[in-house]
């Protein structure tokens, strides 16, 4: 039998199987008309072309039609995310089945644009305190230019801060799909909930992990590989982890966590102005000021005898 007549006559039943399958378990919401994935980082790249246009352009953008580029951008986001938050609410809402195309999902929808777009100027200004702190934390940044157009912890951090956005405004699953679409070109995972303050830089970023309830103040420093996670999840009788509560560690103002630092539990507090060494794991609060490092390692060091045998 050909490859085309074993389609043919399997196709349909393995089809038939899939959609029994797909609403089983945790897969309960449907996503058809949502448009997948593509369609949220379409939706990423329009806004931050409008933060900051000329960045994300396959072609050089004439100054003459800045504003422009950045109106169209705004206005193709903006339809674009208000379909798709539609859609989202609409899976969630208890009245979907009574009231297909729920009005007060639409106006959800319409509402939570509408204050997106009207955040973006400050949502810029809060990244250029960003771009400032990677200037003033990296010796080896030349220009601001340079941090915009190269910089991972400026790439994950844009992301971060429109997805946290609609995340504060309850949006469903798209703040998500941001954040890890930002994981994925950076290598530095944000979720959206996290509540990160100004003048914020991530020096090198891969392996960086900021769980869902951690809160960062002002003027934060991290290096690579650092993790502000959970010490363990609770769970309820089911067996199942407990939702909604504060599992991840504040950070205050001021405060520098260097390479490979492991920083778990809701109720962990680094006090402002502190400085976290490499490697350093913790699981309890330490006061402001703090200098927090591993003991001094003692190497082993032997002198190698040459070996002469043979030398003239």
């Amino acid at each position: 039998m050909s490859l085309n007549d074993w389609l043919n006559e399997h196709v349909p039943q393995v089809s038939q199987d899939l959609e029994e399958i797909k609403n089983l378990n945790f897969c309960e919401e449907r996503i058809i008309g949502f448009a997948g994935k593509e369609s949220v980082y379409s939706i990423i790249e329009h806004l931050r072309t409008a933060l900051f246009p000329g960045v994300y352009e396959k072609q050089p953008i004439d100054e003459d039609g800045i504003n422009i580029v950045i109106g169209n951008s705004i206005r193709n986001a903006a339809l674009q995310l208000n379909n798709l938050i539609t859609k989202t609410l609409q899976n969630k809402c208890d009245h979907k089945d009574e009231k297909p195309g729920c009005s007060d999902c639409m106006d959800k929808a319409n509402e939570v644009v509408q204050t997106l777009v009207s955040r973006l100027p400050e949502i810029r200004r809060i990244l250029q305190t960003d771009i400032q702190a990677a200037y003033d934390g990296d010796p080896a940044a030349s220009s601001a230019e340079e941090i915009i157009l190269s910089y991972p912890s400026i790439d994950a951090v844009s992301i971060y801060r429109i997805a946290h956005e609609l995340y504060a405004m309850g949006v469903p699953v798209i703040p998500r799909i941001m954040t890890e679409y930002g994981h994925h070109r950076t290598g530095i995972d944000i979720h959206p909930g996290a509540t990160i303050g100004e003048y914020f830089f991530i020096d090198h970023g891969t392996g960086v992990v900021i769980g869902e309830t951690c809160t960062i103040g002002n003027h934060v420093k991290i290096y690579q590989g650092v993790t502000l996670g959970a010490k363990s999840f609770k769970l309820d009788e089911n067996g199942n982890p407990v939702k909604g509560i504060k599992r991840h560690p504040d950070i205050e103002d001021n405060v520098v966590l260097y390479a490979g630092a492991t920083i778990l539990g809701g109720d962990t507090v680094i006090g402002h102005d502190s400085v976290i060494g490499g490697n350093v794991w913790l699981i309890q609060s330490v006061p402001p000021y703090s200098i927090v490092y591993n003991g001094q390692p003692l190497p082993v060091i032997k002198q190698k005898v040459p070996n002469t045998e043979g030398e003239k």
